[in-house]
């Protein structure tokens, strides 16, 4: 008989991104169950990996009344499943799941955290926050951070103990699938048929960003950048991949006008296959203010695609500093700018980056590498409850 797994997050898209692939993996091992919100999604998503689905309501915000009823509606499943492990990714998940399964003496509770939110808040907003993930951490019997970095700063915070915490091989919570994120695997008359979809002409310069449209991502900054550049690089185009998220964190109101107003910035908006975007790119631009391990940045790097990114956790993990791109500090509007000037203007710079991104990645972040080193991190944690 199988060892019975939970996995849980927030809303069923993190499922889908940054886990994609790695329950139906782990299923040939486990009896796996995935519990999210967005019940039809999560339906969905169940199907195509081949597991059994429990759909629990939640909300990425703070909602006391509505937690404590998804905690009862969780510690209720938990008693009759009887998993031993539940495993939790995201803050809210991580925070209803681990309370839920500490009260009913779940044997293994392990939460991943992946970036933190609290990192940019503030005032009695970072208190809460800080509390949440006090008492989260306190709950699980193991805490795995998805970069060096991030465990670091969880330490220094002193949210948890060295004992209580690990990183699963170099960091990703997934790796990055390398025959997927494959530039040559994209047909020439796919790249073509986006480029005419948008206007892209094939000796444009091209900058992507692939992920949220909200402040914390840099996405102020990237588009001053580039809303200056533009009036000088007549030939040069922004992509920008992802939904507009104004109800968490709302970008600039001069920022959508510049998105508005300049012709040379492109909004696709969320997009299910971002492969052609990277394909027809010549540089990723991703200025974020916080991250765990970003997924984005490994599969631009996956893709041949070098990078533009900021000096923080995860990101500096993966980029190394005018070796596969540059490094910059984060809200830093002139340095930003100058990095874009610097790929624009040196296509021997940035044909050396190209050529190293790839190998810079490919032993280190492996997808199935990754998953089988999770598989193994569960292993060990059943044998020990059974010793």
């Amino acid at each position: 008989m199988k060892n019975k797994v939970v996995r849980i997050t927030t809303i069923p898209l993190s499922l889908e991104k940054l886990l994609e692939g790695q329950l139906n993996f782990m299923s040939e091992f486990f009896e796996m169950t995935a519990v999210s919100s967005d019940k039809e999604r999560l339906n969905n998503y169940g199907k195509k990996e081949g597991i059994d689905v429990y759909h629990l309501e939640m909300t990425r915000k703070i909602t006391p009344f509505k937690d404590f009823i998804a905690i009862m509606k969780f510690y209720k499943f938990l008693l009759t499943h009887k998993p031993q492990i539940v495993h939790s990714h995201t803050p809210k998940a991580g925070f209803i799941s681990m309370i839920a399964s500490f009260l009913a003496r779940v044997p293994i509770r392990l939460h991943t955290v992946a970036g933190l939110p609290l990192m940019e808040a503030k005032g009695f907003k970072r208190i809460i926050l800080n509390s949440v993930e006090s008492l989260t951490y306190l709950c699980a019997t193991k805490i795995y951070a998805n970069s060096i970095g991030l465990m670091e700063f969880i330490l220094n915070e002193r949210y948890t103990s060295s004992k209580k915490i690990d990183v699963i091989g170099k960091g990703s919570s997934n790796g990055i699938n390398l025959s997927y994120f494959n530039y040559n695997i994209v047909k020439k008359s796919e790249k073509e048929e986006l480029r005419k979809k948008y206007d892209i002409a094939e000796n444009d310069f091209v900058f992507l960003y692939v992920g949220r449209i909200v402040g914390d991502k840099g996405i102020n900054e990237l588009v001053e950048s580039f809303d200056f550049l533009s009036k000088n690089y007549l030939n040069s185009k922004l992509l920008l991949v992802g939904n507009l998220e104004n109800h968490l964190d709302p970008i600039k109101e001069n920022t959508e006008k510049l998105i508005c107003y300049n012709d040379k910035i492109i909004c696709t908006g969320y997009q299910k296959d971002v492969r052609p975007f990277f394909a027809i790119s010549d540089v990723f631009v991703f200025p974020s203010y916080r991250e765990g391990f970003p997924n984005v940045v490994l599969q631009s790097c996956a893709m041949s695609i070098p990078v533009i990114t900021t000096d923080i956790n995860g990101c500096n993990e993966i980029i190394k500093d005018n070796f596969n791109g540059l490094i910059i500090p984060p809200k830093n509007l002139k340095k930003l700018r100058e990095a874009m000037e610097v790929v624009i203007n040196s296509p021997s710079k940035l044909s050396f980056f190209k050529s190293n991104t790839f190998k810079s990645i490919q032993h280190n972040f492996n997808q199935i590498d990754i998953w089988n080193l999770l598989k193994e991190e569960y292993r060990l944690n059943i044998e020990k409850i059974h010793k």
